[in-house]
C-alpha cells in the first residue's frame, strides 16, 4: 500500500479533488490492467485517449484517478487529480511508486538512430564477464541478472521500466545498460528516472512519420542529454555532425569519442575482415569478433564508457576481444562452395547503408553482392525510395519485398521504394511481396563467393501482418535455402 500524496511528490498538480491520504495498491495506465484500489493514470496517446476509459477503470477498482481534464461525472470516494501532462506525471508517480530504484543502480542510458541495441548489449556482456551483476533493457530483450525477458518495446513504458529497476535492485545488480528511444523521450518514459551516464552514438534519418522533421528528432533526444544530473557523464561521437550539438545544454561530464577527429578517445581500424576486426584504441591494439566501421564506433562507445565504471583498462580491452556478435546485427554464415548469407537489422538508409560499404569494404570485386530488403508498414514512409536507392546503388542484385507490412498494403510499400530506383539500376532490381520467395531467390541467383545481404530485420522472428504476427526467421530462412542449394 502506497499513500497517495507520497507516490504524487514532485508531481506539478493543477487540481484535486477528493484525499491524496487514500492508500492505492497498485498503478496502471491501462484500463483493463487496472486493479481493485489502484491509481489509474488517463493518458492522451496517438492512438486513443485514457480519458475515455476513467469510468471503465472506476468500475474495475480505480480508487483515484490521474487526469489532464477532469471527467464531468466524479464519483464519490475517489479521488479525481489534475495535472499538467498525463505522460510526464506517469514516469514520476511510477519511480516514486516503486521507491525510485533507478537511484539504487548505476543506469546508463545510450541513445541514437543506430547502434544503441549493440551497444548495450556488449557493455551487458562485457560487465558480466568483468563479475558484475548487470540488468539490460534494449530491443531485443530484459535481463535482470542471468534471467531473461521478452521485450515489448526498446524502451518500455514508465511503469514497466521502474518495476524492472526495482526487480534489478532486488537481485542486487550493480548496474544497468539501457537503450533509450526518441519516442521513450517525447512521451515522458524516463521521467523521474535518474541516469549516471549518458551515450550518444549517432544520428540520421528515421522516425519521421513520428518527429514530422529532422530538426525535432534531434531536439528529442538532445533533451535526454539536457536532463542528466552534473554527477553524470556524457559520451558524444564527434563524427557526428551533431553530436557536440547534443551536449550543449548538458550538465553532465563531456566525454568525446571518435575515428576520424579529435576526441578523448580515439580508434582507427587498422584490419576489416569477415572473422573481425583489427583496431587501435588510445595505442592499444586488439581484435574484436564485431565487423565493420560502424561496429568499430559501437566498440569504442563500450570501451569508453566502460572506463567510466571499471578502473582497470586492460581487463576491459582483454574482455572487449572475447566479446561476440549481437543477434541479428551483422550475423553471417559461409556454405561449403563459399557462399556468405548476411542477417542484419538495418532498417534505416544510413544503417543500410554501413553494412553494404563494410561489404564492399571487405569483398575482393569479383563476388556479386545480392541484396533483399523491404520497409515497414505503418511508418516513415520518406525512407522507402531512400533505402532502395541506397540498396541499387551498393548492390549488383537488388530484391524488394515485405517487411512487416502491417496495416499496410504491401503493393503500395513497393511501388513507393520503386521510386528510388533510377532507370541505370532497373534491370538488377526484382520486386518480389513474399519475403520468403524473396531470399529463396536470392539464394538461387548466389553462385560461389557470392555475398547474400537479408536486411531490416535482424533479430526479428516474426512478420506482421494485418495486426497478426506468424514466425519469420530471416536467418533461419537463409540458412535452409542456401543449405539445401548447396547440396
Amino acid at each position: 500500500m502506497k499513500l497517495l500524496k507520497d507516490i504524487l511528490y514532485k508531481v506539478k498538480l493543477t487540481g484535486v479533488i477528493g484525499s491524496t491520504n487514500a492508500s492505492v495498491t497498485a498503478i496502471a495506465l491501462d484500463s483493463r490492467k487496472v486493479e481493485r484500489n489502484s491509481l489509474f493514470i488517463a493518458i492522451k496517446g496517438t492512438a486513443s485517449d485514457g480519458h475515455d476509459f476513467i469510468a471503465k477503470a472506476i468500475e474495475t477498482g480505480a480508487k483515484a484517478i490521474v487526469c489532464q481534464k477532469m471527467p464531468d461525472d466524479i464519483i464519490s470516494g475517489v479521488t479525481y487529480i489534475q495535472v499538467e501532462d498525463s505522460a510526464k506525471s506517469l514516469g514520476l508517480i511510477a519511480s516514486n511508486f516503486y521507491q525510485n530504484p533507478s537511484t539504487k543502480l548505476k543506469l546508463i542510458g545510450v541513445t541514437g538512430t543506430n547502434g544503441k541495441t549493440t551497444t548495450t548489449s556488449l557493455l551487458y556482456d562485457l560487465f558480466t564477464k568483468l563479475g558484475y551483476k548487470v540488468g539490460l533493457v534494449s530491443t531485443i530483450l530484459y535481463k535482470i541478472g542471468e534471467k531473461e525477458i521478452k521485450s515489448t518495446h526498446t524502451t518500455p513504458d514508465a511503469i514497466r521500466l521502474n518495476e524492472l529497476f526495482s526487480q534489478m535492485v532486488e537481485e542486487e545488480c550493480d548496474m544497468c545498460f539501457m537503450e533509450v528511444s526518441s519516442h521513450a523521450i517525447h512521451q515522458g518514459r524516463i521521467e523521474g528516472i535518474e541516469f549516471a551516464g549518458g551515450v550518444f552514438t549517432n544520428i540520421t534519418h528515421d522516425h519521421l512519420d513520428y518527429h514530422n522533421t529532422f530538426k525535432e528528432y534531434i531536439n528529442v533526444k538532445k533533451a535526454f542529454f539536457d536532463g542528466l544530473p552534473s554527477t553524470a557523464f556524457a559520451i558524444t561521437n564527434t563524427d557526428d555532425k551533431n553530436g557536440m550539438v547534443m551536449m550543449q545544454n548538458t550538465k553532465a561530464e563531456v566525454i568525446t569519442l571518435a575515428i576520424k577527429s579529435d576526441a578523448d578517445y580515439r580508434a582507427k581500424v587498422i584490419e576489416n575482415q569477415f572473422s573481425g576486426l583489427q583496431l587501435n584504441i588510445n595505442g592499444k591494439e586488439l581484435w574484436v569478433k564485431l565487423i565493420g566501421d560502424f561496429n568499430a564506433y559501437n566498440i569504442l562507445s563500450v570501451y569508453t564508457a566502460a572506463l567510466q565504471l571499471h578502473d582497470d583498462e586492460l581487463e576491459i580491452l582483454t574482455q572487449i576481444s572475447s566479446l561476440d556478435n549481437v543477434e541479428g546485427r551483422f550475423e553471417y554464415i559461409r556454405t561449403t562452395n563459399n557462399v556468405i548469407g548476411i542477417v542484419d537489422y538495418a532498417h534505416t538508409p544510413d544503417a543500410l547503408k554501413n553494412v553494404l560499404q563494410t561489404i564492399g569494404n571487405i569483398r575482393t570485386g569479383n563476388e556479386k553482392v545480392i541484396t533483399v530488403i523491404g520497409c515497414g508498414g505503418d511508418r516513415d514512409k520518406t525512407k522507402r525510395p531512400l533505402m532502395a536507392n541506397i540498396a541499387c546503388k551498393l548492390s549488383d542484385k537488388v530484391i524488394l519485398t515485405s517487411d512487416n507490412p502491417r496495416t499496410e498494403d504491401p503493393t503500395t510499400i513497393l511501388e513507393e521504394m520503386q521510386k528510388g530506383v533510377e532507370s541505370i539500376d532497373y534491370k538488377k532490381t526484382l520486386t518480389i511481396s513474399d519475403r520468403k520467395e524473396a531470399i529463396k531467390t536470392a539464394s538461387s541467383l548466389a553462385e560461389p563467393n557470392d555475398i547474400i545481404l537479408v536486411a531490416g530485420k535482424g533479430h526479428e522472428n516474426y512478420q506482421e501482418i494485418n495486426g497478426e504476427r506468424s514466425y519469420f526467421d530471416d536467418l533461419e530462412i537463409l540458412s535452409e535455402t542456401l543449405k539445401i542449394l548447396d547440396k
